[in-house]
């Protein structure tokens, strides 16, 4: 079964029944940030997760949600006007759309054209749950490389802005994406996704024999129909539903008689933006504002933080909070004297706004107090490795930690610094919760990254997390050296000596989970 939660539904977790809230873009106003939160008090135990596709999610909800409650939230925007599309995941785009200083295009407009177009066409229900589509402005804070199954980016050619095709073929353990070499006129995008879904839907009625709506159903991934029929036939057959030609460009400039479009390296917009800047204060576009991306730890809010933003945002700014895929949240449109103001209520929160701090980085997913694949408490661990390593060291770089508790990654969908994947331990006769600890990039057929410690309990990891960490901050060969640069540059075997303290690690039994 490969259901997805939303709101129409009930979908079962661990810890009760789980709600997600589709937030195309991510974007909310604080009107409609106090009525989740008034939802998870009611319905649920009085906190959201912010989720890795900028939705939110309402946890342990024991009672049903009345229809009344849903035609409110349809009402505000929170709610999908079609039921039945409301299974099919978030449109994704850059949290600091339309205020980015470096993007090429706002592109809300076409997230909220999209949303439209799929919430008023009943005949898309059939779909893969995960069907996914992405716009990147081509900006700071891109998320062009965030898993979905069409992913349009932004890009300049010939002085115009255009659209690059890129489709996910799914071809690596995390999923990978190929570009078409096709770009598109913004105006042409929502025609062309269409035109994808079409063909895709085609397929699904021709390999399933029915078109019956089950969010719940098994439905074949694009990136499968992709693969089965090769993406040129697939490409051809979504040209058929289009009044226009597809149009290709060449990577380089050349003579050519085929009316395809040349992108050069200086037609194409070359960015090398800063790791993290959906944290922190960073000026936008409109003079004298700025955003503030805010820590969120592991994605949880209560519903009094939820308020208090709300506050905030509506108090000091244009009452927008904007969730992101890094499972935080930016504040916009922020005068330049409120900012201290600011700063200083969100800390007041719990919460905090540099990306330097131990939380910025720290991703967790559910952990089996809420998903039954969990082998560990991902999220309580997460918080309480934060609380030990924010007493004893101070960051001078994010480094990106992610804790998942099973091999589904759920949380993220790319490597990071250190991954901490959750496995049951046998240690004195005792079954406990720990951790297989890898670290960098290692090669494209290590889901995340290279494996250096095999077993380690949770009672022992805050201690070998700090050790890396120090020694990351000692030995590293200039203070702008990554901590993934830093470990990618030993073999394993060097790397653990340098680390060492291998009196840490009790040599146990791995038990099935």
């Amino acid at each position: 079964m490969s259901g997805c939660p939303g709101l129409f539904y009930q979908t079962s977790a661990r810890d009760g029944t789980l709600s997600r809230i589709r937030i195309p873009g991510g974007i909310l106003t604080s009107q409609q940030f106090r009525v989740i939160a008034d939802l998870a008090d009611e319905f649920g135990e009085g906190y959201t997760n912010i989720t890795n596709r900028a939705n939110l999610q309402i946890r342990a909800i024991r009672t049903e949600i009345p229809g009344e409650v849903l035609r409110v939230l349809q009402k505000i925007g929170v709610a999908s006007a079609i039921p039945e599309v409301d299974h099919l995941r978030n449109i994704m785009g850059s949290p600091t759309a339309g205020i980015d200083l470096y993007e090429l295009i706002d592109t809300q407009p076409l997230i909220c054209e999209l949303d439209n177009y799929i919430t008023n066409h009943t005949e898309l229900a059939p779909l893969s749950p995960k069907f996914s589509v992405a716009f990147d402005g081509g900006g700071s804070v891109s998320i062009g490389d965030r898993t979905n199954d069409i992913v349009l980016s932004a890009v300049m050619v010939d002085k115009n802005v255009y659209f690059r095709l890129k489709l996910n073929l799914g071809t690596s353990l995390f999923e990978s994406f190929i570009d078409t070499d096709i770009v598109l006129k913004p105006e042409e995008c929502i025609e062309v996704v269409a035109a994808l879904a079409k063909v895709y839907l085609q397929h699904l009625t021709v390999k399933t024999q029915n078109t019956i709506p089950h969010r719940k159903s098994r439905q074949p991934r694009l990136w499968e129909i992709l693969n089965n029929l090769g993406i040129e036939k697939f490409l051809q057959e979504v040209e058929s539903h289009l009044s226009y030609p597809l149009r290709r460009v060449l990577q380089e400039k050349q003579t050519n008689t085929q009316g395809e479009f040349s992108l050069s390296p200086s037609d194409s917009r070359q960015l090398n933006p800063t790791r993290y800047k959906h944290i922190g204060v960073h000026p936008q576009r409109h003079k004298g504002l700025s955003y503030i991306g805010v820590v969120v730890p592991v994605g949880r809010l209560d519903t009094g933080q939820m308020r208090g933003l709300a506050d905030i945002a509506e108090t000091y700014a244009s009452g927008k909070l904007r969730l992101t895929p890094w499972q935080n949240l930016l504040i916009s449109d922020i005068p330049q004297q409120w900012i201290p103001n600011i700063q200083s209520k969100i800390e007041n929160l719990g919460l905090h706004w540099s990306a330097t701090h131990i939380h910025s980085a720290l991703v967790a997913c559910a952990g089996n107090t809420g998903c039954g694949s969990s082998a560990t408490d991902t999220k309580s661990h997460a918080l309480a490795l934060a609380e030990y390593l924010d007493s004893r060291l101070i960051l001078d770089q994010p480094i990106n930690i992610h804790f998942t508790g099973c091999e589904k990654s759920c949380a993220q969908h790319s490597k990071s610094d250190i991954t901490l994947v959750g496995l049951n331990i046998e240690n004195k006769g005792e079954v406990v919760e720990g951790y297989k600890v890898y670290v960098g990039d290692g090669d494209s057929n290590e889901k995340f990254g290279r494996e250096i410690y095999s077993w380690v309990t949770f009672a022992q990891l805050p201690q070998v997390v700090e050790r890396m960490l120090q020694i990351y901050m000692a030995e590293r060969n200039t203070p702008n050296q990554s901590f993934r640069e830093f470990v990618n540059q030993y073999i394993i075997a060097d790397l653990q000596r340098l680390f060492e303290k291998r009196e840490w690690l009790v040599v146990s039994k791995q038990t099935n989970n």
